[in-house]
């Protein structure tokens, strides 16, 4: 069984209510990681991509992480509290972040900066997508630091007992989720975007990634207590969240008429 590292998710006190927490940071170091990328594929973009666009463009990026992340949480998990104590959509210091909330926020987002901007939407995504995973292996070690969504109680040797998960060891699900969802899947991502490949690929490749390893690595993560099963004995949220996730990719990737010529490779 492995030790759990009790770091203190708070980093320093400032006055009254206001904390500097690794929740926090890791969300900061994950935008700023894929800005770096993002610059890295600006200059090998022939011209496509500028520095300036994608300084505006990740403004918006951050709104709509921040507010659809948020949202999608009290929706998907937590609409009961949200209705009864609607405030708490303001303490995000308390976690609770959803992916698919957050994703949904960010799409939306990118269409209209891609409207405003006269580029082609799947060409937007097509940038973004492989930068993505960096900030979600960032997202999933502050869920570990500040001992949330751990997983189910098992006997495996690297099982670790959470503060607040009771005497049993469990499974490092945010570490499971960090590796897949994060490391592995931007590997595969980076290097495919610099392939030939047809217009939506990369997105579709994304979806299909994170939606198979997060369906996965729901098995092992203990289902939120506010929800628990939803179907099945053994359907989760996050589970029926990635399905159409799943099937998006797959369109993006099998369909007959290409949405436009291929892309130049970077």
């Amino acid at each position: 069984m492995l030790t759990y590292p009790h770091i203190n998710p708070v980093i320093l006190d400032i006055v009254g209510p206001l904390k500097i927490r690794w929740y926090g940071i890791m969300y900061l170091l994950g935008f700023l990681l894929a800005f770096g990328l993002a610059l890295i594929r600006v200059k090998k973009s022939n011209g496509e991509w500028t520095k300036n666009q994608v300084i505006d463009l990740f403004f918006f990026l951050v709104l709509g992480v921040i507010i659809g992340g948020r949202l999608g949480y009290m929706l998907f998990y937590g609409f009961s509290d949200f209705v009864h104590h609607p405030w708490i959509i303001f303490q995000v210091w308390q976690g609770g972040m959803s992916f698919h909330g957050g994703l949904l926020g960010v799409l939306l987002m990118m269409g209209w900066w891609a409207h405003r901007n006269q580029k082609h939407f799947i060409d937007v995504t097509d940038f973004i997508a492989p930068l993505a995973p960096v900030g979600l292996a960032a997202g999933r070690l502050g869920n570990f630091i500040n001992d949330e969504l751990w997983g189910r109680v098992t006997h495996v040797p690297w099982g670790m007992i959470f503060p607040t998960g009771g005497p049993l060891p469990r499974h490092p699900s945010q570490i499971y989720e960090f590796l897949l969802e994060g490391i592995l899947l931007f590997i595969i991502l980076w290097f495919f975007s610099k392939t030939k490949r047809p217009r939506g690929a990369v997105s579709g490749l994304f979806l299909i990634g994170y939606g198979c390893a997060r369906f996965f690595c729901e098995f092992f993560r203990q289902p939120d207590p506010q929800l628990g099963f939803i179907a099945f004995n053994w359907l989760t949220m996050g589970q029926l969240l990635c399905v159409p996730m799943i099937l998006g990719g797959i369109y993006l990737l099998i369909k007959k008429k290409r949405i436009a010529e291929p892309q130049i490779k970077y």
